[in-house]
């Protein structure tokens, strides 16, 4: 969540950070700081806790003025959100350094500082890298040289920006597990956590890779790997003009937000995984001591959200081995409930005002509940501030009031939160690692879906005459079946219902007809062969099939059947792939019926009223 910009340039740098800054609040934060160096090289620093606004304000009361600086906005995990704990940190009044991600080997580090004479004025992991920084100078007399060495010792995953008061003319940046990109001018250089920010004074862009370490100045940008050998990165020349909350050369923002999918699923990962593990400070400094106590979970949450919810449920008793309820806020804060002890309460919502929701967390406040956990995608919001601990989706703007991107993160975050929760169970390091490099394959498996968009657009000419749809799933897939329904019905007002598949015999088979379109989700795992069963069974009484399979699956296309082949996926992620092409299918069908895809009748982005 947290941002980074740093500036080398020939004009006032601290104009150019607040407004990166500005770019970059979407990422969720809860501090901001800037700092410069003045035209004698003294250090100058503002920070504040609170939004960027407050630290424009204190800037118009006692302005800045620098040709060179870092700036950052703040996610607390290591340290409350307080004026001291919040970036830039300053190493003896020489090194100014920001920070993105954890430093998971943070403590040690600090009682070696500790045992060397240094003062700690915070209590964040970052401020540790800042002394490392200062003590590896005296050693080392050139500052790339010494950031590469410090970064050798730092475990977890992190972004890092350094500015030094005898190096007056550069600043030094490296990434290793949290993106950084370098923005390129004439007479000036820049960085920051991704191109939006800089895109007020730059369009050529040099984006690091892991374990690059970039040397800024004003002339020059010098990329070296951790042992200081220098290396070329390309150039990429950007055409982006829009502001994120425009469509750009899309039709509509829902059909935006879905090919944003991959990208948000890269932020939202995005400085919490290591190379085998989940990184478990990404739930707050308090996570640790509560997961370690935590027996069940209760989750609450409404509508997509509650979803999502119902998809983790297979994953928290299947991986975790963790007792999981999930339930509809509007119905969870009307009844008389049974807390058992140590659950945790997890409470979804993409707005973090949707009204149910934070009824039930209020109750749930009041009920014995362990603690109470906010998966969101909106910082600041009521949720937020509301709950014990907080996990931020990173899902980006969404306009469109049928949620997509919001959906997919929200199932990211919950997987992260099933494989943290699990490791203290009876998931194994061996699994934890295997899911972990599933989770990095996961926006790459999104774009193959994406790629079916041509396919599906044909596919939803046979729905916009209809009236009625039904969509089934098996396992971890009938929630899936569920979104995919709500979307069809949500934007294209035709009636849609989602069923286990097993269920067509108790009821749903009496409605197909050659008129009820039926869509089914075909993963390849220990269900395939009884939801083929089913569906033969909508086939014997004349029902037109659309099956999203495997393509392992051996399905093959009939008078009767269309198959859509996708790609294999491990079964676990396999929710949150097969979201995508049912996403797709409803955004097609409404743009042929004429619907208003982004604002459908009735609806609201954010229900904030009972």
């Amino acid at each position: 969540m947290c941002g980074i910009v740093g500036a080398v340039t020939h004009r006032n740098a601290a104009v150019i950070l607040l407004e990166g800054l500005r770019r970059l609040e979407y990422r969720g934060y809860d501090s901001a700081g800037i700092a410069v160096l003045d035209d004698k090289d003294n250090i100058q620093r503002q920070r504040t806790e609170g939004k960027v606004k407050d630290l424009a304000e204190i800037l118009a009361h006692s302005p800045m003025v620098g040709k060179i600086g870092i700036a950052h906005t703040r996610w607390a995990t290591h340290g409350i959100p307080v004026e001291h704990n919040a970036h830039p940190h300053i190493s003896n009044g020489q090194i100014v350094l920001v920070h993105n991600g954890i430093i998971e080997n943070h403590e040690p580090l600090r009682q070696e500082l500790i045992g060397l004479g240094y003062k700690f004025s915070s209590e964040t992991d970052s401020e540790t890298v800042a002394h490392l920084i200062h003590h590896q100078l005296k050693q080392e007399s050139n500052l790339t040289k010494a950031v590469a060495e410090v970064a050798k010792r730092l475990e977890g995953a992190y972004a890092l920006g350094v500015m030094d008061q005898s190096y007056p003319d550069r600043l030094v940046a490296v990434r290793q597990g949290c993106p950084l990109v370098v923005g390129l001018g004439k007479n000036e250089n820049f960085f920051a956590s991704d191109a939006n920010a800089l895109l007020h004074v730059v369009n050529h862009f040099m984006y690091l890779e892991e374990g690059d370490i970039a040397e800024v100045s004003r002339e020059q940008v010098n990329v070296f790997d951790i042992n200081h050998k220098p290396i070329k990165r390309e150039i990429h020349v950007s055409d982006l003009k829009q502001e994120q909350s425009e469509k750009g050369n899309y039709r509509h923002y829902m059909q935006k937000e879905i090919f944003e999918q991959p990208a948000m699923i890269e932020a939202t990962l995005e400085g919490r995984l290591g190379k085998q593990k989940v990184l478990e400070p990404i739930f707050g400094e308090k996570s640790a001591k509560i997961f370690d106590k935590v027996q069940r979970v209760q989750i609450v949450a409404c509508g997509t959200s509650y979803h999502a919810g119902m998809v983790a449920r297979y994953w928290f008793e299947e991986l975790a081995g963790i007792p999981c309820q999930v339930e509809v806020a509007s119905e969870f804060r009307y009844r008389k409930m049974v807390v058992e002890p140590n659950t945790l309460f997890v409470c979804i919502s993409q707005s973090g005002e949707t009204l149910d929701t934070l009824a039930a967390l209020r109750l749930a406040k009041t009920s014995h509940y362990l603690a109470t956990l906010a998966i969101c995608n909106v910082p600041q919001s009521t949720l937020v501030r509301e709950s014990d601990l907080v996990f931020m989706t990173r899902a980006g703007i969404e306009i469109g009031v049928a949620s997509t991107k919001a959906f997919t993160t929200q199932l990211t975050a919950l997987l992260l939160l099933t494989i943290t929760l699990g490791k203290r169970n009876h998931l194994s390091k061996e699994l934890e690692d295997q899911l972990v490099q599933e989770l990095k394959q996961l926006p790459a498996h999104m774009q193959q879906v994406l790629n079916l968009d041509g396919t599906i657009k044909k596919l939803a000419e046979f729905f916009a005459d209809k009236s009625h749809a039904l969509f089934l799933g098996r396992g971890s897939q009938y929630p899936v079946a569920l979104e995919g329904a709500l979307k069809l019905k949500e934007i294209s007002y035709i009636h849609a219902e989602a069923y286990p598949a097993g269920e067509l015999k108790h009821g749903p088979l009496a409605l197909v007809d050659k008129d009820m379109p039926v869509v089914a989700i075909a993963p390849n795992d220990e269900l395939l062969e009884k939801l083929k069963s089913n569906l033969q069974e909508v086939s014997a009484r004349g029902g037109k099939l659309f099956v999203f399979a495997d393509h392992s699956a051996q399905m093959k296309n009939g008078l009767d059947i269309l198959i859509t082949e996708m790609p294999t996926v491990n079964r676990i992620i396999a929710p949150i792939i097969y979201t995508v092409p049912l996403q797709l299918l409803a955004y097609h069908v409404a743009v042929l019926k004429g619907t208003d895809v982004d604002q459908p009748r009735n609806l609201a982005k954010s229900v904030t009223v009972e």
